[in-house]
């Protein structure tokens, strides 16, 4: 158990219009007129889609009435996407682990695996959206928090890059910008498409070892992980493929292994994490240590089950195959 706390814990340590010069001018009036009637319009679509009813993470159906005015995370990916679908003003408290946006970083915090019940419950939220890695951890919490009247949405603990895609219609469902959500997922599959498209051209795969917690306790995802299907996406082959999920692998087995890439995924908070797998004793001889092929790649951007997902694989791509993907 101690284990599986630190892999979570790595693991959660991502309309204007602008007028041209030559544009016709519109008097003052009418262009006021033309913001607040967009304004209107806008809010109501939103109040359109309430009440809503929808099934969570725990196949619990959840109603809401009307819009959330307030709204509290509880893990790093759902501050993400709530983001990235415009409830930056709505979010009043999120976990203590959020560093993404800038904005998160000043928002009220509410604990991290262990979220404050009386701190969330004296920010008044209408929406707390919890997690399903967590949930089953946190039953006695979350329903403290839907015993004092606050709607509790448990987002899918997302493996899979359509999982994800859930994940963001699910919460844009449940905060009324469900037309935003749909934007986000199709720009992530567009650029999904794209880098599968030049990663299609590439002639010898590559063999990947993701590491995404340091030596002693060396954890690596394996099939049935979205950075599994990263992997995939990028035309390599995951030197794990043989394990499932997320699992403890020894260096021995890395060195057997014999990767031509090694990625690692923490140098974000541990210093000089790529130069530190080069200096392995009993690693000199692995493909990837030979060839000087260790990289580092940010943490939050292949991790995170959240709109930066994608960026995240193009940062992969880059690494992995740099001849093929560098600018």
């Amino acid at each position: 158990m101690k284990k599986l706390v630190l892999l979570v814990f790595l693991l959660l340590l991502t309309v204007g219009i602008v007028a041209g010069c030559g544009d016709e001018q519109k008097p003052a009036d009418e262009n006021n007129n033309t913001s607040e009637n967009t304004k209107e319009q806008n809010g109501q679509t939103e109040e359109s889609a309430f009440p809503v009813t929808i099934k969570d993470a725990l196949d619990k159906e959840i109603t809401l009435e009307e819009k959330p005015e307030k709204i509290v995370s509880l893990i790093p990916s759902n501050t993400e996407i709530a983001f990235a679908l415009g409830l930056d003003e709505e979010i009043v408290g999120v976990s203590d682990f959020d560093t993404y946006p800038e904005e998160a970083t000043k928002k009220e915090k509410i604990g991290g695996q262990e979220f404050n019940v009386e701190k969330i419950i004296s920010l008044k939220p209408d929406l707390v959206l919890a997690h399903g890695s967590s949930a089953h951890n946190s039953t006695e919490g979350l329903q403290m928090l839907r015993d004092s009247g606050i709607t509790v949405l448990v987002v899918n603990n997302a493996e899979t890059f359509d999982q994800v895609y859930d994940s963001i219609e699910l919460v844009g469902k449940a905060t009324g910008t469900q037309e935003k959500a749909d934007q986000i997922v199709k720009g992530m599959k567009d650029k999904i498409k794209s880098i599968k498209s030049k990663a299609s051209e590439i002639k010898e795969q590559k063999t990947v070892f993701i590491e995404v917690s340091p030596a002693p306790e060396i954890y690596t995802p394996g099939k049935n992980t979205f950075m599994h299907e990263m992997l995939q996406i990028i035309n390599a082959k995951n030197a794990a493929s043989d394990l499932d999920g997320w699992q403890k692998i020894d260096e021995e087995a890395v060195v057997k292994k014999n990767p031509d890439v090694i990625i690692t995924t923490y140098g974000y908070y541990t210093e000089n994490a790529a130069e530190k797998v080069l200096k392995r004793d009993g690693w000199q001889d692995v493909t990837a240590v030979k060839k000087e092929q260790v990289y580092d790649v940010h943490s939050e951007l292949v991790t995170r089950a959240g709109p930066r997902l994608a960026e995240g694989v193009e940062e992969l791509a880059k690494a992995v195959y740099p001849e093929v993907f560098g600018d």
